[in-house]
């Protein structure tokens, strides 16, 4: 099972997590690319410390939204988003190359993975960017959605990620931040669902039934209060029970 993680989101001398201590535990990183979050010199050295420990790298996309870290929908025509990926993706890889590490998937944030599980142009858009971009990236994101069929569509590697810290609807989709219980904070109860993820188990939805999870990678989020000891709990559990973690990609 791989496990990944959002990171590289401080802004100048905003800091958010600890992007070198994830970077111990997780197996792919999920890097911001300045729309969101991110300034190139937190980038670079996400990128840097990634490559140093052997952690795949993921383009983080998401809307070009700072103030709302990336967090608001944005009704944007679909050549232009398809642009904005790209431009996101050609940053990151720069970064990256600089550090002898590259780009191995695409993974959207905040509002655009919302809302690209459902929104045909959007997720055609950014599934034009990938494919335009070339290089045989992968896409990953939440099992279903239209983002992951549209890119299988265009024959591009698709990867399903389920979170450790989501509360679910039973409907498979994450409940909106906005809600009450929508982020889980138990380290160990967190553990406990990411196992029951690594093993195909079904876990438990909002509501209390029970919600069926493919998963090929366990997102962990970075921006969490207790996101380290969080990280670790979760490690912990799966090689306690003989699942070591591994990278969903290897180039």
């Amino acid at each position: 099972m791989d496990l990944n993680a959002d990171l590289a989101e401080s802004f100048g001398r905003w800091e958010l997590g600890d992007d070198e201590a994830l970077l111990r535990i997780v197996t792919s990183a999920n890097v911001a690319c300045g729309f969101h979050a991110g300034d190139p010199g937190v980038i670079r050295r996400a990128c840097a410390w990634a490559a140093r420990e052997g952690v795949a790298i993921g383009a983080q996309v998401g809307y070009r939204d700072l103030l709302g870290f990336g967090r608001r929908f944005v009704d944007m025509a679909p050549a232009e988003l398809t642009d904005e990926v790209l431009y996101q993706i050609g940053a990151l890889e720069a970064l990256a190359g600089a550090e002898g590490a590259e780009v191995s998937y695409v993974k959207p944030h905040g509002a655009l993975y919302n809302a690209i599980v459902s929104h045909r142009e959007q997720a055609s858009a950014v599934v034009e960017a990938v494919h335009s971009y070339g290089r045989d990236l992968a896409a990953l994101g939440l099992p279903g959605s239209l983002w992951l069929r549209l890119a299988e569509e265009r024959g591009l590697r698709t990867f399903r990620e389920a979170f450790a810290d989501r509360a679910y609807t039973p409907e498979g989709t994450l409940v909106p931040r906005s809600e009450p219980n929508a982020v889980l904070t138990d380290p160990e109860a967190i553990a406990a669902r990411c196992l029951r993820l690594a093993r195909a188990e079904p876990i438990e939805a909002v509501d209390g039934s029970e919600l069926e999870v493919a998963a090929d990678s366990i997102c962990l989020h970075g921006d969490t209060p207790e996101a380290v000891t969080i990280a670790r709990a979760v490690r912990d559990r799966l090689v306690a029970a003989g699942t070591t973690p591994t990278p969903m990609i290897r180039r």
